[in-house]
């Protein structure tokens, strides 16, 4: 019989390749169907790719390097009781560096709270979470520096408002109110 506690190697696997396939599909569909505005379309994607590939390459590179040096205990003693305006800094900053689905981050974000981390600062993260490091480029393009600027800090503010007011909810209430002991 075989040993079911252990895990197996978790397979690499290509993701979008259907989606990818299904844009090219689609293109060589509407190429036969209107060449011009196909080829102007494809132009264009083309251009917004080549602008947004460097600061992709970045966000990745970033994103990997913080898994891999990421230690929730070391962490956690940075974003604990005694932590100060640095933390809310950090807490902002992998809110926003942060990226794929929210809820590949709740293991390890319970894990940082079970080792000492406050609500503030994961209410923080999440909302942070909103600025797309990826999609300010495409951001600028259409909307220009002044408003992805503008919305982009005004995101991070609001953010640390939210931290906040959890933080001073918990306090008035004397406990945690979303820990499994509240129940």
């Amino acid at each position: 019989m075989a040993d079911v506690t252990q895990k197996s190697p978790r397979r690499f696997r290509l993701r979008g390749v259907k989606f990818l396939g299904g844009v090219l599909v689609l293109y060589a569909v509407l190429f036969f169907w209107r060449e011009a505005q196909t080829l102007t379309a494809m132009r264009f994607a083309l251009e917004v790719l080549e602008e947004i590939v460097p600061i992709l390459f970045v966000v990745v590179f970033l994103a990997g390097a913080l898994h891999y040096w990421l230690d929730p205990k070391k962490l956690a003693r940075h974003l604990g009781e005694d932590a100060g305006w640095h933390a809310w800094l950090i807490a902002l900053g992998a809110g926003i560096l942060s990226h794929g689905p929210m809820y590949a981050w709740y293991p390890m974000i319970e894990d940082l709270r079970r080792h000492g981390l406050r609500d503030g600062y994961i209410t923080a993260f999440f909302y942070a979470r909103a600025v797309k490091v990826p999609l300010l480029p495409m951001m600028v393009y259409y909307f220009g520096w002044f408003f992805t600027l503008f919305l982009s800090l005004y995101i991070v503010l609001a953010a640390w408002i939210q931290g906040l007011i959890v933080e001073r909810i918990e306090r008035r209430s004397g406990r945690c109110l979303w820990s499994k002991d509240a129940e």
